[in-house]
């Protein structure tokens, strides 16, 4: 249940759909397996899997979702090397020159003949739409499957008004100013992970791990002019993230006394601690994405 990255984005428009309604729309596009000449399919899932038979799991006014994504596994090495053969067959057949229009179409033809007979994965992709609060948090490093899901659910429902958030300062400057002067929030401390970027075109990268970021060897680099783009931080002793200069959220770890609040209820029932946890997990994340906003002088009037 526990989230582990935070694509955020903001409904520009109050959300008016009960998760009744919302549930009534969701099953327009409940999740299909993949046809045999499908690269990928996409479609909605109970968030509670086979023991939970609605697609949305409402609780304290957080709606959440999940978007299941079946792809068909066709390597690239697979089709380049059929490609080759093909090509090659024809040129020495033909006794001519194989253009790019007809390598373009012979590709074509290669992955329909392949597709059928590909493996299949799927990923579960969650999200939850906090009502009162305007946030749609979905649970995806990838900006493509974040996109994907938001695409769908637009989809799903008819409209979606949502924005990127913007703030007043730049990200990756106060970012840097917390590691050159040591003026971190109140709430927050530096963890043992950077990564720095020079701004100008084509600069160079600098990517730490396990690194006291106080250290001199940091600090040389940001004298030299690299800016922070990406900093791990432990916030409010609830939970440790890798902060972004997009204003993505990675790699959440929820402290272990956060996630042992519900250890009380029943094992067995899953259900009942399933709607615990969300219910803890939303509860902490939406306060810190208000407290990120608030961290980079706040959210641009409009955005």
């Amino acid at each position: 249940m526990w989230f582990k990255n935070i694509r955020a984005y903001r409904l520009s428009a109050p959300f008016g759909l009960s998760a009744e309604q919302l549930e009534d729309k969701l099953q327009n596009q409940v999740f299909q397996p993949c046809g045999k000449t499908q690269p990928f399919r996409t479609g909605w899932v109970a968030p509670l899997g086979n023991e939970g038979g609605l697609l949305v799991h409402a609780a304290n006014g957080r709606l959440l979702v999940c978007m299941r994504r079946e792809e068909r596994l066709l390597p690239a090495s697979v089709i380049r090397e059929e490609l080759v053969q093909r090509v090659t067959a024809i040129e020495e057949r033909q006794e001519r020159k194989v253009h790019r229009r007809e390598k373009d179409a012979l590709k074509d033809d290669i992955m329909m003949d392949c597709l059928p007979r590909a493996f299949t994965r799927s990923t579960a992709i969650f999200a939850y739409i906090d009502v009162a609060a305007n946030w749609l948090l979905v649970d995806s490093v990838s900006v493509a499957r974040a996109e994907e899901l938001t695409t769908l659910l637009r989809e799903s429902i008819g409209t979606l008004p949502l924005l990127l958030p913007e703030v007043n300062n730049s990200p990756a400057a106060v970012m840097t100013s917390w590691l050159q002067l040591g003026n971190m929030p109140a709430d927050m401390l530096t963890g043992y992970e950077c990564e720095l970027r020079d701004p100008a075109e084509d600069g160079g990268v600098v990517r730490c791990r396990r690194q006291d970021l106080s250290s001199q060897e940091i600090q040389s680099h940001l004298e030299a002019g690299k800016r922070v783009v990406k900093l791990a931080v432990e916030w409010n002793e609830q939970l440790s993230l890798v902060l972004g200069e997009d204003l993505s959220l990675r790699r959440l770890r929820f402290n272990e006394s956060l996630q042992e609040t519900n250890d009380d209820i029943d094992s067995e029932d899953r259900a009942a601690r399933f709607d615990a946890d969300f219910v803890l997990m939303s509860e902490t994340l939406t306060p810190l994405m208000d407290k990120v906003l608030d961290y980079f002088g706040g959210e641009c009037k409009g955005s």
